[in-house]
């Protein structure tokens, strides 16, 4: 990444540099820019441009050095409007301290400052969650390679958190000197180049040693130190002629979640339901069509579903055979519904890669409340597969179930039991996709079908109410309620957005409306993941939601509450420096696709280092400028999207960073969830 250096301009010049789309990161430089206290906050609380706060010390040390790059005591860089007057240590901290409350990502305190207030800052900053840089600059020469390793070490000491070490080349030796202070480091943890004629070249190749963002002039004339590159030309030599994202706001489609589920519940239902927002899609389709066949009415204009339903229906519906299409949740969801209203043995069939998934633990499940299960033109088995037979009729009663299959079948029961005459009772161990049990709910509760629920865990889960420290869910459901027609808007799919938002923090940035960030979905944790990985994640006073590009670094995740962002958030992983670890393999084995061998499959084929360890994937990251510096880009060629749609959005998300272009062997099975997907990427990427 490049960070242009800001100073010698007033807050409405440094707002008019800040929202030009081109800019990726920007150093304020507090000591000299006629800013005070109210634009300061504004300044650093009002873009989304992730902003370094810097503040030069009036004070030097015994070999004059004042510790700033574009301050050296000699004063051989001016700039127009530069205020002369040093400040001090006193104004200089004030002036830091406000930029973090106000919001900084990063703030830089040289290692000369008073220990006191580096004490006071790192405090501040570990506070507010902002990245304490401490710094050290040398403008009369470069160090030998022990005494800067000997300053790296005090710069960690005293909290950095990142460290800048800045020297002036006399000679190639200087630059290699600097270069090899590399060795020592992780990728993403130190920024280390030269200054004057010599150095020149450093500020850009520092990006391949491991740096993860140099500095650049806004424009020519406006050098902060000597060899210092204009913006421009840093860009063009960096990146070419690559595209970044557009930052034209892109809407998200509906969820097919909440969109499948509320089409059952509206079938149900006795009147007419208005579903707004809806946007099709193949598994949206298919559940539009079973709900049809059942007897319902469905209407769709625009993006409005109208659904008269079947109303009150207690094993009375004569209906002996249903289509789920490829839907795995659609099929999962009907099973314990037809097994209740329906009043003889049902057939489900289906098509595509759903005929290959097994429904597990399905049998045991359903056997609880005196349903069996058996597969159609396949030899027994303990799994079922579609197509599958419905003998018996749904009982209330009480279980005490296995959630570590998924939520699917167990949103199905919560959808069918309430239509029992008498109570039940669902216990779920070990429970997995816990926020879609509770978006189940949540649409029940739209439709008059109220569930009781009780979550268990250790003290930690009580105080942090953290989904995957939570060991079971008791749901107490009243038997004898019914469907009552509804009237609301579907959520915007987080799922679907997720690639749109990785391809933002890694390449530029992105605008998506259209999505709910109070939402129960599972993906809404995508904004949690960017956060920790780095990207500037924020949302605009009319619900947009912007992603921007950070310097990254590598994560531990765990996804066995939200399997389907594995594709995409193993995407990015390959483009944050270090070792980043992905929790919830194990979910993934009856997707589309055997989604964790095939996520692994094409990483390797693209060039990056991916091992599976127990219920882990383990992904060895660089960022995109190491990448690009060191003829690492991802691996362009043919590759299989498996039939799976997910595959096929991560897939697009790496030809952003592939050295050439990536062909996918299947586009049209994103049509499964998202059918605009190829449209709207291409809208994002021109």
């Amino acid at each position: 990444m490049i960070c242009i250096s800001i100073q010698g301009k007033n807050k409405e010049e440094i707002f008019s540099i800040l929202d030009r789309p081109e800019v990726e990161m920007a150093e304020i430089r507090l000591d000299r820019c006629p800013l005070d206290d109210e634009d300061i906050e504004e300044v650093f609380s009002l873009t989304d441009v992730p902003l370094i706060a810097t503040c030069r010390f009036a004070s030097t040390d015994a070999r004059g050095r004042v510790g700033a790059e574009g301050h050296s005591p000699q004063g051989s860089v001016s700039c127009p409007s530069v205020p002369t007057r040093p400040l001090t240590g006193a104004e200089a901290e004030h002036r830091l301290a406000k930029a973090i409350e106000a919001g900084a990502q990063y703030v830089d305190l040289e290692i000369e400052a008073p220990p006191q207030v580096g004490k006071r800052l790192s405090r501040l900053a570990r506070e507010s969650g902002t990245t304490f840089i401490r710094s050290f600059h040398d403008f009369e020469g470069t160090p030998s390679l022990e005494t800067l390793r000997d300053i790296v070490s005090r710069c960690r000491r005293y909290g950095g958190g990142l460290v800048k070490i800045v020297t002036t080349a006399r000679s190639e030796e200087d630059v290699r000197t600097v270069r090899d202070l590399y060795r020592d480091e992780e990728e993403g943890r130190l920024v280390a180049f030269c200054m004057g004629a010599r150095g020149r070249e450093s500020r850009l190749q520092c990006l391949g040693w491991g740096a993860p963002y140099t500095y650049a002039a806004w424009v020519a004339g406006e050098e902060a130190a000597d060899g210092q590159i204009p913006f421009a030309q840093m860009a063009d030599e960096l990146y070419g002629d690559r595209a970044c994202p557009s930052l034209d706001p892109v809407r998200m489609p509906a969820s097919k979640s909440f969109a499948q589920r509320a089409i059952v519940a509206a079938a149900l239902a006795e009147g007419v339901s208005t579903l707004r927002g809806y946007q099709p899609c193949a598994d949206s389709e298919a559940a539009v069509a079973a709900v049809r066949a059942l007897g319902a009415e469905v209407h769709r204009r625009g993006d409005v579903l109208t659904i008269r339903g079947i109303g009150p229906l207690d094993g009375d519906l004569d209906r002996d055979e249903l289509s789920v299409g490829e839907s795995g949740l659609l099929t999962r969801l009907l099973i314990p519904v037809l097994s209740r209203i329906c009043r003889g043995p049902v057939t489900v069939k289906g098509q595509g890669t759903l005929l290959n998934r097994p429904l597990s633990g399905a049998n045991d499940i359903m056997a609880a409340f005196g349903v069996v299960l058996s597969n159609l033109g396949r030899q027994a088995r303990k799994d079922v597969f579609v197509p599958l037979r419905i003998d018996g009729r749904l009982m209330a009663g009480r279980a005490d179930i296995s959630g570590k299959g998924g939520s699917q079948l167990i949103s199905g029961l919560l959808m069918a039991l309430p239509l029992a005459e008498k109570n039940s009772a669902l216990f779920v161990h070990e429970p997995r996709s816990i926020p879609y049990m509770f978006i189940t709910l949540d649409v029940l509760r739209k439709f008059g079908i109220h569930i009781g629920n009780e979550m268990e865990g250790d003290a930690e889960f009580v105080e942090t109410r953290d989904w995957s420290l939570c060991t079971a869910v008791n749901f107490k459901i009243k038997g004898g309620q019914r469907y009552q027609a509804a009237s609301f808007e579907i959520e915007g799919d987080w799922s679907g957005a997720a690639p749109f938002m990785v391809a933002g923090a890694v390449f530029g940035g992105v605008r998506l409306t259209g999505l709910d960030t109070s939402s129960l979905q599972a993906d809404l944790t995508i904004m949690d993941i960017l956060v920790e990985a780095g990207a500037c994640v924020s949302q605009d006073e009319d619900g947009t939601v912007n992603v921007r590009k950070a310097p990254l670094n590598a994560v531990t995740v765990d996804l066995n509450h939200a399997p389907d962002l594995f594709p995409a958030v193993a995407m990015l992983c390959c483009f944050c420096p270090g070792e980043s670890r992905l929790r919830g393999i194990g979910r993934l084995a009856n997707k589309e696709s055997n989604r964790a061998l095939a996520i692994a499959d094409t990483l390797a084929k693209l060039g990056v280092d991916v091992t599976l360890e127990g219920d882990e994937m383990i992904i060895v990251g660089h960022s995109l400028s190491w990448r690009l510096l060191n003829g690492a880009l991802l691996k362009g060629g043919a590759y299989s999207s498996y039939h799976d749609h997910r595959m096929v959005m991560a897939l697009s998300i790496a030809a952003l960073g592939a050295d050439g272009p990536v062909e996918i062997d299947d586009v049209d099975c994103v049509a499964k969830s998202f059918p605009t997907f190829p449209a709207l990427w291409r809208q994002m990427s021109s």
